[in-house]
């Protein structure tokens, strides 16, 4: 069996309000009459099985994924709307996954998306969607965790999170308020600059965040989920380590730190030699399967796992075990 950890669609439902919505997010024809989503930054082709859940179970079924955990990107922007416009669509989004997963309860799991515009509020909703059949957790966006002092604000959501055991898929995405954009369109290589170098950097900082300070430890029953195998930290964990033993070798250096931490991290997008790193760094206990959602995707990480040289104990660890355990806390 195959769990895929990170995958991104949306129901009819939410097609069909972003339809009718004037600002990102939104979805919007082209000149042509092709659907795009616009978000915040850019935008990409409306994908054929959104709003369609037969067109995913089939999109699955053909890439030999049994199960998934459903999530809107947060790179559409939902979480800094104002407060009850985001509320609106992320009450939405929830109440119809949860309808999906009562139609296929062995097939379909969802993360909750919050109008993170007002914490309080978003910690009331995602305590009422965690009430929801088939309701695992939240995404949050990463920029609320690119420090302690980002992160401190948003504790209600984890306090929350601890109360029902439940799961956090921490995706790289802005915040209310937030000016840090990454690069734009108008800058020379904006993709490789934006969805690469800027992506893994930020999820970087995440990585550092939740393992290299003391903000998880009162939230032991929550499991925490970061993309792209955490950024670059497999690829720069020596380093880390340099800097540390040169400038403090009295303290306890990053590796130890990484290597001891709960936090879970998920293969999206990643290829062979990335993978095998990630077993060295993290071990293959805390790696899961993850697509984006997309056939490229799914094809993608299926091969990179199965070209690994890692053993089949890991590969099943990361496409089902690790998932499974976390899946089962909710259910």
């Amino acid at each position: 069996m195959t769990i895929d950890m990170h995958s991104h669609w949306i129901p009819r439902e939410l097609v069909e309000e972003l339809r009718v919505r004037t600002a990102a997010p939104k979805i919007e024809p082209d000149e042509s009459g092709r659907e795009f989503i616009h978000q915040p930054r850019g935008r990409f082709p409306l994908p054929r099985d959104y709003g369609d859940i037969l067109r995913r179970l089939e999109n699955m079924d053909r890439n030999g994924i049994d199960v998934a955990v459903l999530s809107i990107s947060a790179v559409f922007g939902v979480e800094r709307l104002p407060v009850q416009e985001s509320l609106n669509i992320c009450s939405l989004y929830a109440n119809a996954i949860s309808d999906l997963h009562q139609d296929y309860p062995d097939r379909i799991f969802g993360l909750a998306t919050l109008p993170l515009a007002d914490v309080e509020i978003a910690a009331k909703e995602f305590e009422r969607v965690l009430q929801l059949p088939g309701m695992l957790g939240a995404l949050i966006p990463g920029n609320a965790l690119l420090s302690l002092e980002h992160a401190e604000p948003y504790r209600p959501i984890f306090a929350v999170a601890q109360k029902y055991a439940a799961h956090i898929l921490v995706h790289t995405g802005m915040l209310p308020n937030d000016d840090s954009y990454p690069p734009g369109d108008e800058v020379d290589n904006s993709r490789a600059r934006r969805v690469t170098l800027d992506m893994q950097s930020r999820i970087s900082s995440n990585m550092i965040t939740l393992c290299m300070t003391d903000f998880l430890a009162d939230y032991p029953d929550v499991t925490v989920q970061c993309h792209n195998l955490g950024g670059n930290i497999p690829f720069e964990i020596e380093r880390l380590d340099h800097i540390s033993l040169d400038r403090e070798p009295h303290k306890e250096p990053p590796s130890v730190k990484i290597q001891n931490s709960k936090v879970i991290v998920d293969c999206n997008s990643m290829g062979t030699r990335g993978i095998e790193r990630a077993v060295e760094v993290y071990g293959a206990g805390r790696i899961v399967f993850g697509t984006d959602g997309t056939d490229f995707g799914s094809d993608w990480s299926q091969k990179a796992i199965a070209e690994a040289d890692i053993s089949d104990a890991d590969k099943k660890a990361i496409l089902h075990s690790n998932a499974s355990a976390i899946i089962s806390k909710r259910v």
